[in-house]
């Protein structure tokens, strides 16, 4: 479908990155936008990117999409107010990479909270008003860790996949509704993701952090390309864009090239594991 002027797009994780990117690159094709974001500032200073634009934010709110009844409200009042809506985008996420023995349940917990049963409670929230209106699109910002089990990301790939699992079912189930679903793999992005992710035993300030982070940070691409993929694959329909060219390559030999890939990975784990938590940082673990 094409989002052209006076398409209801709600959007979370609208604050920064892929969610601030797209939301402003729908406003420029003419979309009213409906915004959330855990991240009040954040927030704000989007849709005042916005409206200095002269593009059209009929509502947003700060929440935690992990929140059912929160969530819930806020559909309410939107498509009570302006009916469902033409595309929903499950855009909010959380990082955390650790080696198991160094997550605690509540890692785990928080982590499937807010990239998995978030996205559920947005999608339980708009998809029957959606289904009765016989149109609309749905885009899920997965990852290529739910496509692939990359070394540190036993809860981030579990909830990611589990996000592609969910719309790969929604593909078939919705297409008699006239839904369309996308589901996008980013590799890296440069976001502030990067300097909010938590890796249990690295403190934030340290050299090894930073490191990592440079590392992560060589490969990422601009959130404004994400949001350029995005809006394409909602106009043709796309199910799974992989956003970037190196881990196109890595998920090919996966699926092709067995051996190298379990090299690769192997490599991977390798330098993880030599800039990881020692230890003696955590207790003998």
């Amino acid at each position: 479908m094409e989002i052209t002027k006076g398409t209801r797009v709600f959007i979370t994780g609208a604050g920064s990155g892929i969610g601030r990117s797209t939301a402003i690159a729908a406003a420029d094709l003419g979309a009213r936008l409906f915004l959330t974001d855990i991240n009040q500032i954040g927030l704000e200073q989007t849709v005042a990117l916005i409206s200095d634009k002269k593009g059209e934010v009929c509502m947003a709110r700060d929440m935690d999409i992990s929140q059912k009844d929160k969530v819930a409200l806020f559909a309410q009042e939107i498509q009570k107010n302006f009916g469902p809506m033409d595309v929903v985008m499950n855009i909010a996420g959380i990082a955390l990479f650790a080696r198991i023995e160094d997550m605690t349940h509540e890692h785990w917990k928080k982590i499937i909270d807010v990239n998995l049963w978030g996205p559920i409670h947005v999608l339980e929230s708009f998809v029957p008003e959606m289904i009765r209106a016989k149109k609309g699109h749905i885009v899920n910002v997965s990852s290529v860790a739910g496509l692939m089990g990359a070394p540190w990301h036993a809860a981030y790939s579990a909830s990611k996949a589990g996000l592609i699992g969910l719309s790969e079912a929604l593909r078939f189930d919705l297409k008699l509704h006239r839904i369309g679903i996308t589901v996008i793999c980013p590799g890296g992005v440069d976001t502030s993701l990067k300097n909010t992710v938590e890796i249990p035993g690295i403190d934030k300030d340290s050299p090894r952090f930073q490191k990592l982070k440079k590392m992560f940070s060589r490969h990422a691409i601009s959130p404004d390309k994400v949001a350029k993929q995005i809006l394409k694959a909602i106009r043709k329909n796309k199910f799974m864009i992989i956003t970037s060219a190196d881990v196109k390559f890595i998920y090919f030999c996966k699926h092709y090239l067995p051996p190298l890939y379990r090299i690769v990975m192997f490599r991977i784990s390798g330098i993880m594991n030599s800039m990881g938590p020692k230890k003696d940082e955590n207790h003998g673990v």
